[in-house]
């Protein structure tokens, strides 16, 4: 978060007339107040919380950063590249592909070609499938395991089915048909178990959605960025987006603790700092608070996240990758020790593990030995002297995209009146970005302002 000198500096008076007054400094706020303003509109973003990020926050405790929801990016998403400001994001990768815990072992599952924008060629599932696998402790007796991987086949299969996907362009993809997820994946010829050890966890992971009631379309678009980059964090923490776009507004233009009460295509009222005079209005807050202030938006469903945040002394896995349950023993849907991805999110000498649960949870304290005991599997560790850091629940984090799903909602209501956020795109952080950029550049060809050129490429932070 920004620290109180800077905060203090973007405290400064709301300025009586500005072009635009952008409401809601989360990720899609702040982007799109920089494409806005670097084609020269005076800007004011007014946010009611005390700081900047909305839901990609991350908790400062004692040497660790704790993100509170723990999205995923992309190296292939465009907007990280299309934003201001993100080409000097740092971004750390984990390892290419994914592991997955089934039946004792741990298998990799990579993507079938290269990133452009990773270091290295990723390697294909086929040569990973031959890889020796890491012996961990059976399940218990009893212990369902509905995502036990097949023979050396299945992953040639899942291999050139993702190598297809890698070679659609997006557009194409959201014109296929379109279903649920699930109906969509037993659909495609591919082997149960290649579906329900692989895909269904990998889904799951990527869409924060475990029953898979998604759209097909957008669970395709999820798979072609996986297919082509790297899974990732933002160094230091989910926050450090923000606060990267944040720090490159003009001086004046960021206002937090600023509650917006009433919006129109011309004036914003505030609770305590009353009326501002504007040419245009961007709202960028969440579905609901959207709505609340734009009636006549839909409110979509959302998907339910938990993150609980373990510490330990040494690391239960020396490999920096995105470890996902194919068995499904327990609540958690991945898990990573991610001070091995971003070691600056651990002080020296200690392990962060941090894993997401989906959907609905029993109270904390069940929660968490459900957690330590699926974790113990997986890992192939003892977890009971594991130290719990904290638990964050966001009952609205993933705006629900079922079918049939509009990946491109109007951001335009009226001339003066617009609306952003990862509820008019897709539900990821590149859905939130591109609603941004849309939404902006519709904005200026209504007050007649040509947009600032595009930004440059964006590079990971080595390993």
């Amino acid at each position: 978060m920004l620290e109180p000198a800077r905060h203090a500096a973007h405290r400064a008076a709301i300025a009586e007339d500005v072009d635009v007054v952008v409401v809601g400094a989360g990720a899609a706020g702040l982007a799109a107040a920089r494409h806005l303003t670097g084609a020269g509109l005076r800007t004011a973003v007014l946010e009611a919380a005390p700081h900047v990020g909305g839901r990609m926050s991350t908790e400062k405790v004692d040497g660790f950063r704790l993100d509170r929801l723990g999205r995923l990016l992309a190296t292939s998403y465009p907007e990280l590249r299309h934003t201001p400001g993100l080409d000097a994001l740092a971004l750390r990768p984990f390892s290419p592909g994914v592991l997955l815990h089934s039946d004792g072992h741990h298998h990799r599952v990579a993507a079938p070609g290269t990133s452009r924008s990773a270091r290295g060629a990723l390697t294909t599932a086929r040569a990973l499938a031959s890889a020796p696998r890491l012996p961990l402790p059976r399940p218990a007796r009893g212990t369902s395991r509905p995502g036990a991987l097949g023979g050396p086949l299945d992953p040639s299969r899942l291999a050139m089915a993702l190598g297809r996907l890698a070679a659609t362009e997006p557009e194409r993809l959201l014109a296929r048909p379109e279903g649920t997820t699930a109906r969509a994946l037993a659909s495609r010829g591919l082997p149960p178990r290649t579906v329900e050890g692989v895909l269904r966890p990998l889904l799951a992971a990527l869409l924060c959605d475990p029953d898979l009631t998604t759209s097909s379309r957008c669970a395709d678009l999820a798979l072609h960025s996986f297919a082509t980059g790297l899974l990732c964090l933002p160094e230091g923490g989910a926050d450090a987006l923000p606060e990267l776009l944040a720090a490159g507004l003009p001086p004046g233009t960021l206002h937090t603790n600023v509650e917006v009460t009433a919006v129109s295509t011309t004036t914003v009222a505030t609770r305590e700092h009353g009326e501002i005079r504007c040419r245009a209005v961007l709202v960028a807050t969440g579905a609901r608070a959207a709505a609340e202030l734009l009636p006549g938006l839909r409110v979509p469903a959302f998907h339910q996240v938990t993150v609980l945040h373990h510490t330990t002394d040494e690391p239960p896995l020396a490999d920096p990758a995105l470890l996902l349950d194919a068995d499904r023993s327990g609540p958690v849907a991945h898990t990573a020790v991610v001070s091995q991805v971003d070691p600056t999110r651990a002080p020296a000498g200690r392990a962060l593990v941090s894993s997401t649960v989906l959907g609905g949870t029993p109270g904390p304290a069940h929660l968490d030995a459900a957690v330590r005991a699926q974790l113990a599997r997986i890992y192939g560790t003892p977890t009971a002297r594991w130290e719990l850091l904290a638990v964050h629940h966001e009952p609205e984090a993933v705006p629900a995209m079922a079918p049939p799903h509009d990946a491109r909602r109007p951001v335009r209501l009226l001339a003066g009146l617009y609306v952003c956020g990862d509820h008019r795109d897709t539900s990821t952080v590149q859905g939130a970005l591109h609603s941004a950029r849309r939404a902006a550049h519709a904005l200026l060809r209504d007050l007649g302002v040509r947009p600032a050129p595009p930004a440059g490429r964006l590079e990971p932070a080595a390993a």
